[in-house]
């Protein structure tokens, strides 16, 4: 019974993980700019190669195998997808192949634990 469920839930996730890589190749193929581009087969064929090697390792389980070889490709891809995409951007903006991103504000409590003295008086439970 485990192996009917395990085949059928492949099969799903063979329809969910095409129907991904397809979005991120009419992304591909449809955005202008390079940044755009970039975006779709990255975030998009991830999560589809993702559900495609699941079906593998579905299918390998139903067979009463084991797929180490499915576990190792997707730990692979979702490490190396992110850091392959940083570097591609930051060609693009150093090459001034797109626009350069905005400066971001000046803002010095965005990653420390420093209140604002306005957020201070303003909040009911601050220490006095």
């Amino acid at each position: 019974m485990t192996e009917v469920i395990a085949i059928y839930a492949a099969a799903v996730s063979l329809l969910i993980g095409s129907a991904f890589v397809a979005v991120g190749v009419i992304g591909l193929l449809k955005f202008n700019d390079p940044m755009t581009r970039l975006h779709a087969p990255t975030k998009v064929g991830t999560v589809g190669i993702g559900m495609l090697l699941l079906a593998s390792i579905l299918h390998s389980y139903a067979n009463g195998e084991s797929s180490v070889h499915a576990l190792l490709i997707m730990g692979f891809l979702f490490v190396t997808a992110p850091v392959s995409a940083n570097f591609i951007a930051k060609v693009n903006i150093h090459r001034g192949a797109c626009e350069t991103p905005p400066t971001p504000p000046r803002d010095d409590t965005w990653s420390t634990l420093d209140t604002p003295d306005a957020d201070m008086d303003a909040e009911p439970n601050a220490p006095e």
